[in-house]
């Protein structure tokens, strides 16, 4: 397999990924997660999944093993360590809230839908160096751990929370719209996209998530939000008419194929629904993809982080 074909796998594994962390995802201003500086690195507990074993290992490695979980392969170490603030912040919040110690006895687990995706066996030296270079540091807002949303690609545009993922709780005062330049390193079925679904295969997919309207007569935009994301869609049928958000019929769908609700052109004719958009994922928070082209323009990881937050202090907790 050649590397621009393995890069595509890995990016349609991410964003599933991606999708099935999101309902992980929370802002609180519960005290458990207050930052506490430590006097040393904490070691875990790791729930292996493939094989019901618990590992301990210290934080460090295991997010070694996150990061090459989450990101490609061969890209920028500065790059790598923006991801690492992120996972070292996502795990410690995780951590605090009790982690999977009630089902499985362990601080966290190797399961993707249940806390961050693990690949011990593609961590490279460059994977390494990135971790290291911001050893024991996270992201914090009022001095509590943000467990940051990220996405490949954001088209150009980021989305706050409600936006781009129907966040249902008050918008986290962290979150920010940002608009960003051109990028000449997105791969070109990632800038620009089309799906196509005839009408039997979308009244199947949206019947599968629960929204039977039967034969399909008419799909439209009926709402978009401030970065003209797709916020609302309704759905007419022979048995009635329905509204569902964005992201929930993007995941329907199946959100490696419709990548983002950053549509441009939405039509359906002759039995056909044809979208054409940009970007990859919800568009919410760190755009990866945005990040590597920051980390070719010479950012430092902080910097990285902080392009994509609001009021966001980057801190170190232990050595």
């Amino acid at each position: 397999m050649t590397f621009k074909n393995n890069r595509a796998v890995v990016l349609g594994l991410l964003l599933v990924a991606i999708a099935s962390v999101t309902l992980l995802i929370s802002w609180s201003g519960d005290d458990r997660n207050i930052v506490r500086e430590l006097e040393k690195e904490p070691q875990l507990s790791v729930y292996i999944n493939e094989t019901g074993q618990i590992q301990e290992m210290m934080l460090e490695e295991y997010l070694a093993g996150v990061v090459a979980g989450e990101m490609f392969p061969d890209w920028p170490v500065e790059a790598y360590a923006a991801q690492a603030i992120f996972a070292r912040s996502f795990t410690m919040d995780f951590i605090a809230s009790g982690g999977v110690k009630d089902k499985y006895g362990a601080d966290v687990s190797t399961s993707i839908q249940e806390t961050q995706a693990f690949n011990p066996d593609a961590v490279t030296e460059d994977i390494k160096q990135g971790v290291e270079m911001t050893r024991g540091e996270v992201m914090t807002y009022d001095n509590r751990f943000v467990r940051g949303w990220f996405h490949a690609y954001s088209g150009g545009i980021t989305a706050r929370a409600k936006e781009g993922l129907d966040y249902q709780e008050e918008e986290p005062p962290f979150t920010a719209s940002v608009t960003l330049p051109p990028n000449e390193h997105v791969p070109a079925d990632v800038k620009e996209w089309t799906a196509q679904y005839s009408a039997d295969e979308l009244r199947n997919l949206l019947a599968q998530a629960g929204l039977n309207v039967g034969a399909i007569q008419s799909v439209e935009i009926t709402e978009r939000g401030p970065t003209e994301r797709i916020t609302q869609i309704t759905v007419t049928g022979s048995e009635g008419e329905q509204t569902i958000t964005g992201p929930e019929f993007r995941l329907a769908v199946d959100s490696t194929k419709m990548k983002s609700t950053l549509v441009r052109d939405f039509n359906f004719a002759d039995g056909t629904l044809t979208i054409t958009g940009t970007g990859y994922g919800h568009g919410v928070g760190l755009s990866q993809w945005d990040a590597f082209m920051l980390a070719q323009e010479g950012k430092n990881p902080e910097e990285i982080v902080k392009t994509f937050f609001a009021d966001v202090e980057i801190r170190k907790i232990y050595d």
